[in-house]
């Protein structure tokens, strides 16, 4: 369940986004928009969400977002919609806007929806604690010895 809402969120984004770009830039329908919107969905969610966050946290799973984003709208518009020079700058604004609004759900994949690590002893130096204790000289157990 909670990956499921994961995606209808990203869904809902990376939609939001493609349907205020793609429109103005190219002459793609909203039918056409949401297709591209799912496809791309399925496959950085896979890709990028599940794979990459996990294993190289949140900046590295941004960048590759961006990248395979980039490329795949830029694909598939080229597929569907026509060539054209606006295609690559649709694109590169969908791509950014898309990865932008991913740190945003990295942390909530991070806090609800990945499997949390189990704590691990740390020892960094902000963790260590100093003994204190009174160390016995022998000198002081003979005075000691003597009074009594």
């Amino acid at each position: 369940m909670k990956h499921i809402k994961a995606l209808l969120i990203k869904f809902t984004v990376i939609s939001i986004v493609l349907l205020s770009i793609l429109p103005i830039f190219d002459n793609a329908s909203i039918s056409l928009t949401l297709f591209i919107s799912a496809i791309l969905t399925g496959t950085s969610y896979l890709i990028g969400d599940l794979f990459i966050l996990p294993k190289l946290g949140n900046l590295f799973a941004s960048i590759a977002d961006l990248l395979f984003s980039f490329a795949l709208i830029w694909f598939l518009s080229i597929l569907f919609i026509g060539n054209g020079s606006h295609v690559i700058g649709a694109s590169i604004l969908a791509a950014i806007f898309i990865a932008l609004s991913e740190g945003l759900f990295h942390a909530y994949m991070k806090e609800k929806v990945l499997e949390k690590e189990p704590d691990k002893i740390n020892f960094s130096s902000n963790r260590l604690q100093t003994e204190f204790s009174n160390e016995e000289d022998i000198y002081d157990l003979r005075k000691r010895s003597r009074r009594k």
